[in-house]
């Protein structure tokens, strides 16, 4: 579903991403984890074509993401959750998770409006259709944010640290939603995080990035217990304290 190839990226003189190369399967749930700087936040905005690799490629569904071709194709296929929630805020939550549905993939209102009570539903949020996002905790905001990704009925989710700008407390209600978007067998994830539990608990696959290149990758039972690479034994070491 998503292939990156001898993927580099640049800013100015700051080598972020340094050849990556990664294939996500169609369902596939793919965690990237690694120091903070390691470039995983630039990793996920080029497959969402947010940044352009300097070198490389990124392809979605086979088709090669380009400057004249990238806005359709992740249009089609991608919709993502950032670590803040990008909300407007002058519109309900209502209006905000059917927006894209009516402006970008041209659904009528009532059709939207459906498919918006159908995903706040599932995040625990139907009765906040009214509300403003200032009048929501973070979390809840967060969790609006993943019922207007899912509105779009993308084939891909793409989460950027959904949880490092929360408070603690409001953490696990974010990744129990999330926990039960991986038991979708048409979804493809892919999640940026910190959340180890999380990784360990949803992932078919984790990837360690670290200075911009992927140092490790394996399911997790192996990756946690047995991994190889002495960057990631350090990682861990420090982080699973």
């Amino acid at each position: 579903m998503i292939r990156l190839t001898g993927v580099h990226k640049y800013f100015g003189d700051l080598h972020v991403l340094k050849g990556i190369d990664l294939v996500v399967k169609e369902g596939e749930k793919l965690t990237i984890i690694g120091p903070s700087g390691s470039g995983k936040s630039t990793l996920i905005r080029c497959i969402n074509g947010l940044e352009e690799p300097t070198e490389g490629a990124v392809e979605i569904n086979g088709e090669t993401l380009c400057h004249k071709s990238r806005t359709r194709i992740v249009r089609n296929f991608c919709a993502m959750v950032f670590q803040q929630f990008n909300l407007y805020p002058h519109m309900t939550v209502l209006q905000n998770v059917t927006l894209a549905p009516v402006k970008l993939q041209k659904k009528s209102l009532s059709e939207a409006r459906e498919i918006a009570y159908e995903y706040l539903g599932l995040v625990g949020l139907r009765n906040k259709a009214d509300a403003y996002p200032s009048m929501l905790s973070g979390g809840q905001q967060q969790r609006i944010a993943i019922a207007r990704a899912l509105a779009t009925k993308q084939k891909i989710l793409l989460f950027d640290e959904p949880t490092s700008s929360l408070d603690p407390e409001m953490v696990q209600e974010v990744l129990d939603v999330m926990m039960k978007l991986s038991g979708e067998e048409a979804i493809t994830m892919v999640v940026v995080t910190h959340e180890m539990g999380f990784a360990r608990q949803v992932a078919d696959r984790i990837v360690f990035l670290d200075e911009g290149a992927i140092l490790e990758e394996g399911e997790p039972e192996a990756f946690f217990n047995r991994p190889r690479n002495e960057r990631t034994v350090a990682f861990l070491s420090k982080i699973l304290r």
